[in-house]
């Protein structure tokens, strides 16, 4: 009987062709069900989040079905609670809007005085020109405004059937979970046991992490904004601080409301470049203090792979792309270090050293020590405490094996 001769591998242009017919499919196949893949994914995560409440009812006795609609009414309360407070705090903040249109048109004319002491131009014609503008643009794109209603529509209908997803799959978690190991174990079953408990709690330390560091950030700016006086600084510490969860674009998106708000309501320059510096001070201490302590090491993804997933998640599924996009990578970053061939992809993903760069402030420098200290301390806690309480749980068990014998 003949032998076949070997394979030959492809060239690896061939490879690369297939990576990227593969990645294209991938992506559009991503844009067109986006519909039903935005929802199956804040699904996923609420109900991950969810699972240790609705364990923890189920342990004291309580129905799985009951267990996990108690769950979800509780993250739907403290959404529906969120939801309120912005909404008064808006509409205090719509009372204001005589103050800053009058400031506003003060500006113009003191613009158009120093541009007709510099410039011989008549700008007047061209400011009174603005509303107008405005409203032909608007006329203009009703088109695209009508498409982008539509797409809010289809988004709320989005948002009704998430508490179903959330509530059927804290249901079928288990399920599920035998499912995965079946599927994916390939004779493995504690490697597949090992690798869902570590997605598992990199979704939950991200996710509560992130509400943690969303609060403290909250009242640090709060607390700013009223010291130097800028109204409503609640509303735009929780605002800035909400828009925390979208890395290195969220924060100056957070932090240009309230300079442009303090610019146009307050006489003095000073207070708007000192809000710029404080917001500064709080987000250096957030990236290098409270999110890698809190949040954790084994979710931080490095600064450019977390832009790229910002990007690519705005092209394909826009704003709700920029915040599902972070906490993907860092499950796929999980994924990859579980298995030999995927580990430098894993390596790509994760934080970089950078101490040694002499681009690296001091300040920086010391921050970070600091954040990894606090990181070491508390991750020895956390085993020492672990430890403990598997020693404390093992000594009735010898106890009774004892009195049996």
């Amino acid at each position: 009987m003949s032998q076949l001769p070997p394979a030959t591998p492809l060239p690896w242009y061939i490879k690369l062709t297939f990576i990227l017919a593969m990645l294209s499919l991938v992506v559009f196949g991503m844009v067109v069900a986006k519909s039903v893949l935005i929802p199956l994914f804040f699904a996923v995560f609420f109900a991950v989040l969810l699972s240790p409440l609705c364990g923890r009812l189920e342990d004291w006795h309580v129905p799985r079905v009951l267990s996990a609609l108690l769950s979800l009414f509780l993250g739907i309360g403290l959404v529906v609670v969120t939801g309120i407070f912005m909404y008064t705090q808006i509409v205090g903040l719509a009372a204001d809007a005589g103050l800053v249109e009058e400031r506003l048109r003060s500006l113009l004319e003191d613009f158009e005085d120093l541009a007709g002491e510099y410039v011989d131009l008549d700008m007047s014609a061209f400011i009174s020109t603005i509303p107008q503008n405005v409203i032909s643009y608007v006329t203009d794109n009703v088109e695209s405004l009508s498409r982008g209603v539509l797409s809010a529509a289809s988004t709320l209908t989005g948002v009704f059937i998430i508490p179903v997803y959330v509530v059927l799959f804290l249901l079928f978690r288990d399920f599920l979970k035998e499912f995965m190991i079946r599927a994916f174990s390939n004779g493995d079953e504690a490697r597949m046991q090992r690798l869902i408990d570590k997605v598992k709690s990199v979704v939950q330390n991200y996710i509560l992490g992130m509400l943690i560091v969303i609060c403290i950030l909250a009242v640090l700016n709060s607390t700013m904004l009223w010291v130097l006086g800028v109204r409503h600084a609640l509303f735009f510490g929780v605002f800035a601080a909400m828009l925390n969860i979208i890395p290195f674009v969220g924060p100056l998106l957070g932090s240009i409301l309230p300079i442009l708000y303090a610019l146009l309501t307050m006489d003095s320059l000073l207070i708007p470049l000192l809000v710029l510096l404080g917001f500064y001070v709080i987000q250096l201490f957030e990236s290098n203090l409270f999110t890698p302590s809190i949040v954790g090491r084994q979710v931080s993804l490095n600064p450019l792979v977390t832009l790229i997933a910002i990007f690519v998640g705005a092209q394909i599924w826009g704003l709700v792309g920029m915040i599902l996009f972070i906490p993907a990578s860092a499950v796929l970053k999980v994924i990859f270090d579980e298995f030999d061939s995927l580990k430098p992809y894993g390596f790509l993903l994760g934080k970089a050293d950078l101490r040694h760069k002499k681009g690296k402030s001091k300040l920086a420098l010391k921050v970070q020590d600091m954040s990894e200290r606090i990181s070491d301390k508390a991750s020895e806690m956390i085993s020492s405490n672990k430890a403990e309480s598997e020693k404390e749980s093992a000594q009735p068990s010898k106890q009774k094996t004892d009195s049996v014998s």
